[in-house]
């Protein structure tokens, strides 16, 4: 295995369009890298090849291209300004990424020292002297000397894989401080559970949906479709029945009495009564529930998909937070003839991980007594 690995690192076994490929899972925010020339002319691109080099004394650098057509300009300049773009700045970053065009037309700028346009809007700028230029392959190496700094209260644009991505705080395995609240619980989970869907939805390549227990029972708030989703409308806010789906069981499972019970009062009725389909009385449901806590998964049987008539499966698996009840669930739904949503399998075991997870992070212990939430006033 050392010696395929050596290999496939040697230079002949890979190219450039390769070396950019693995060099873009280095993710990183982007600037927009500024001067002016020696008749006031401004210059600028955009550049995600900044980085720090020392704090003291302040250093930093960033790379060009020597085939860039502003390359002359910031070789004969003293000076340079590193802007570095917020997160609602991509028109400004493709705007500077862009050759042939006046970059600065119709952008707004202040002037800073010796004249350096700063970008305004951004999320912070340095302005720099330059202490040194070097060569760097096909790119020359500025290394700055920062004279001045500013910072807003802007998140900043990040950039990785080829495309532009949105910074957002990693929970550190903890949920936030003064966390305790269901209403908190769940915001903080519906954050972290998106990111879960949509690397479930991405590794498997099934639709997965994120739900909470709304308002009006189980609901849908976010879905990660796959390359062949169950449909062509993936509603947000729907509602789902209780009994008779994977997200609802899976939900109702693990919340108290007070919340679910009369959503399947309701339900039991209609199924008794032959209207709808599902457990008819509450011993045959009470069953249904403890085998969900047993298994930390929610099973449906084939059944029509909302809006279609296409028949699908799902699973669901619930998080817990800190309290021991449910705040949301991943569901992932298939077309019931490729998608085996009733056993156990490679999908529902990365499922009911995930959900383990997200419960550990936020403070579900699996040994601990449930406890009762605190109760919010409705919105």
């Amino acid at each position: 295995m050392q010696d395929a690995l050596a290999v496939a690192a040697t230079a002949a076994n890979f190219d450039a369009k390769e070396l950019r490929r693995v060099l873009g899972a280095f993710v990183t925010g982007v600037t927009v890298v500024t001067t002016i020339d020696e008749t006031g002319r401004a210059w600028g691109l955009t550049a995600n090849s900044f980085s720090s080099v020392s704090l003291e004394p302040p250093l930093v650098l960033w790379s060009q291209s020597r085939r860039s057509p502003s390359h002359a300009a910031f070789a004969a300049s003293a000076c340079f300004a590193v802007n570095i773009l917020a997160e609602d700045q991509i028109a400004l970053s493709n705007r500077f990424a862009t050759s042939g065009i006046d970059k600065f037309s119709g952008v707004e700028t202040d002037p800073g020292m010796d004249g350096l346009p700063l970008l305004r809007g951004c999320s912070a700028w340095l302005e720099c002297k330059v202490v040194s230029q070097m060569p760097g392959g096909d790119h020359t190496i500025f290394v700055g000397e920062v004279r001045a700094v500013r910072r807003s209260e802007r998140r900043s644009l990040v950039f990785g894989s080829g495309q532009y991505l949105v910074a957002d705080a990693h929970d550190l395995g903890r949920p936030p401080p003064g966390l305790g609240t269901t209403v908190q619980s769940q915001l903080h989970a519906a954050r972290i559970g998106a990111r879960a869907m949509s690397r479930l939805a991405e590794q498997f390549d099934e639709t997965v949906a994120l739900a909470v227990w709304g308002n009006h029972g189980p609901t849908i708030t976010a879905w990660q479709p796959s390359s062949t989703p169950v449909s062509r409308s993936l509603p947000l806010g729907l509602a789902l029945r209780v009994t008779s789906t994977a997200t609802g069981l899976a939900l109702a499972a693990n919340l108290p009495p007070q919340a679910t019970r009369r959503f399947i009062d309701a339900e039991l009725a209609a199924n008794a009564s032959g209207e709808t389909v599902g457990p008819a009385n509450e011993a045959a449901l009470s069953e249904l529930l403890a085998q969900v806590r047993a298994r930390g998964l929610a099973f449906r049987a084939p059944g029509v998909f909302y809006g279609s008539d296409r028949m699908v499966n799902a699973i669901s698996a619930p998080v817990l937070d800190a309290s021991g009840h449910a705040v949301i669930a991943l569901t992932a739904i298939g077309d019931a003839e490729r998608f085996d949503g009733l056993a156990d399998n490679p999908l529902s075991s990365a499922l009911r991980a995930a959900a383990e997870d997200l419960s550990e992070r936020l403070g579900h212990r699996g040994d601990a007594p449930r406890t009762e939430p605190v109760v919010n006033a409705p919105l």
